[in-house]
């Protein structure tokens, strides 16, 4: 098989932008197009000032390096398809809301829809890469599309390369994988199109780094992966609660664990919750997938993951309005965060968008601040999580701050819903001032320093900490 020169890849977002950026960098001799049907998506990616439309520390410099030499952004789907000796297919696949399989099951129109333009499309042999998180044996459903639709002497490859990006850490996660794994089938020619793409990587992963595995076992890697590591998150927010009953600490807990080998310390530390868009998908696409092979058993196991994700939540909404002397009727309340996590404007299943819900169902007033989140996406998302009240009406309940000081000012309490370097650095003394007394602060990502806010006079209540105010 010739060696690749030119990539397209469909979808221009979280994972297809980065990833795609970074193997142009990397890789000057391939000519990379990301394309995508949203013009004002790809108007963001060739922005001059570089205001892209994801935040994502280093991903500037990648594309500053990289954009107009060998990497290129464009709405012309066909001619990229049509160019292109190897397509990732990088689209969304969100939780399906409504038919067979809703809230579990993965809506794959977007992949399909791909597919099916590909086939119709392309006049030439395409390697076509699955890089969208997708159920096990996705690829066989794009093949027989593939197959049915080609033109003539038209051949395509299907291979599964799945994404283990950490939002917030995604370039150093490109430039430095633990692995990257490509699933092929075990034919002469599933081999030969896998070894054009470990080509590809191989640029600037180590080869032992490049896991070379079966299709299906592909797929199924990476829902296993975030599977198990949003079970640990669940499994230390689970003893949070026990430790916040009995008088111990999570992060002394956790510290403890963590010094075993079989265990290690990461991802053993308590918050509100996990959020993003790969966990609670990825979770309920296995349950989906356990549940139609016929394994109850196995669905329930991994239900339970969300169901005490969903836990943590709703336990610590209850604790807010429980401290504030149980009503929060016309309180303000300071949301600090509005990301799922630090470093990422990405706001797709985060747990302040929970938090915010159940404050505004109590009647209260809240202020959000996020270094990151635009506008926008905040009224969307509580638009979204609260569809019988108009938005006019959130908005005389809603105050979106310019900073954390602003957002903090006359309000009741404090909630800290994202783990933002900056809210560890916030003036508290000049938080206090501005506050109504008593001055409640709720640290739901372990960021700050109980004992310092204490002396400052306020109340403090931290997650996994079974200590009095």
């Amino acid at each position: 098989m010739p060696a690749v020169t030119k990539v397209c890849c469909i979808g221009a977002g979280y994972v297809g932008g980065p990833t795609c950026a970074v193997i142009a960098l990397k890789c000057p001799h391939i000519k990379v197009t990301i394309v995508d049907l949203n013009q004002s998506r790809i108007d963001a990616w060739n922005s001059a000032d570089y205001k892209l439309p994801i935040y994502e520390p280093g991903l500037e410099d990648v594309v500053r390096r990289a954009r107009g030499r060998n990497l290129f952004f464009s709405t012309d789907i066909d001619r990229s398809i049509q160019e292109a000796d190897l397509i990732f297919v990088s689209v969304n696949t969100p939780t399906k809301k409504s038919g067979v399989g809703a809230g579990f099951a993965a809506d794959l129109n977007y992949v399909e829809s791909a597919t099916r333009r590909i086939a119709k499309v392309a006049t030439s042999s395409k390697i076509v890469v699955e890089k969208s998180t997708v159920p096990c044996r996705t690829a066989q459903s794009m093949r027989i599309i593939l197959e049915a639709n080609s033109s003539p002497n038209c051949r395509f490859d299907i291979l599964s390369n799945p994404e283990f990006l950490a939002e917030g850490t995604a370039i150093n996660d490109l430039f430095k994988p633990d692995r990257v794994l490509i699933g092929s089938l075990q034919t002469p020619e599933g081999i030969a199109a896998s070894n054009a793409l470990v080509e590809i990587y191989a640029n600037w992963v180590p080869k032992e780094r490049i896991l070379s595995v079966g299709l299906w076992s592909s797929e199924l890697s990476k829902l296993a992966a975030n599977a198990m590591l949003a079970q640990r998150i669940s499994s230390v927010n689970a003893l949070s609660a026990i430790c916040e009953a009995t008088g111990a600490n999570i992060d002394e807990v956790a510290h403890a664990v963590g010094y075993d080998s079989r265990i290690g310390p990461n991802f053993l530390r308590a918050s509100v919750g996990f959020g993003g868009s790969c966990f609670q998908k990825d979770i309920l696409n296995l349950v989906y997938l356990s549940e139609s092979l016929h394994l109850p058993e196995v669905a329930e196991y991994w239900k339970q993951v969300v169901t005490m994700n969903e836990y943590q939540k709703r336990r610590f909404s209850k604790t807010v309005v429980d401290t504030l002397f149980n009503t929060i009727t016309g309180k303000r309340i300071a949301v600090l965060g509005f990301a799922f996590k630090a470093d990422t404007g990405d706001t797709r299943e985060s747990p302040a968008i929970t938090l915010v819900r159940d404050f505004l169902l109590e009647k209260a007033h809240v202020s959000i601040y996020d270094p990151q989140v635009e506008h926008t996406q905040i009224w969307s998302d509580l638009s979204e999580a609260l569809p019988l009240v108009p938005l006019p009406n959130l908005q005389k309940q809603v105050h979106i701050a310019s900073s954390a000081l602003d957002c903090c000012k006359n309000a009741e309490a404090v909630v800290i819903a994202t783990e933002w370097r900056e809210f560890r650095e916030i003036d508290w003394e000049a938080v206090y001032r501005g506050m109504n007394k008593p001055a409640f602060v709720f640290d739901g990502r372990l960021l700050v320093d109980a004992q310092k806010l204490r002396s400052i006079g306020f109340k403090v209540t931290v997650i996994g900490r079974g200590e009095q105010l």
